[in-house]
């Protein structure tokens, strides 16, 4: 499958949260990492989700945050990846900046050059990218 989504994480369905009209499914990924999407529960009918079942998470890069120091803020950001930069894509406006995820597998992010300099982004630093669980598309195999 191509998708224009730099983010294709792949992993086995761990819970699904039943709603009304939402669900809340949640992606176990190799290495322990874990990633909440909100999808309709429609699509989790037809998508056949169910615990133990492979599935992918789809994120734009466009749609993750990152951060530096978080020092114990709260924040409502259901999905919170750690990991270090391994590469750094500087543009005119924007950088893309790719994390190495602790637990394997990568995460890259599209910020504005201003916010590279804040927080001081560089290869070998660490850094956390949030997404929100609405940001996520869930595919199976």
């Amino acid at each position: 499958m191509k998708t224009s989504a730099r983010n294709q994480l792949a992993g086995t369905v761990a819970a699904v949260r039943p709603g009304a009209v939402n669900d809340e499914v949640e992606l176990a990924l190799p290495g322990g990492a874990r990633i909440v999407a909100i999808i309709t529960h429609e699509s989790t009918r037809s998508l056949g989700l169910a615990q133990g079942s492979a599935a992918f998470a789809l994120v734009k890069a466009s749609s993750v945050m990152l951060a530096t120091e978080l020092g114990g803020a709260k924040l409502s950001a259901r999905n919170q990846l750690a990991g270090t930069v391994s590469a750094l894509h500087p543009g005119a406006v924007n950088a893309e900046v790719v994390l190495a995820l602790d637990g394997g597998g990568t995460i890259a992010a599209i910020v504005t050059q201003e916010s590279v300099r804040a927080l001081g982004l560089a290869p070998g630093q660490r850094a956390v990218a949030l997404f929100k669980a609405s940001s996520v598309i869930v595919g199976v195999p």
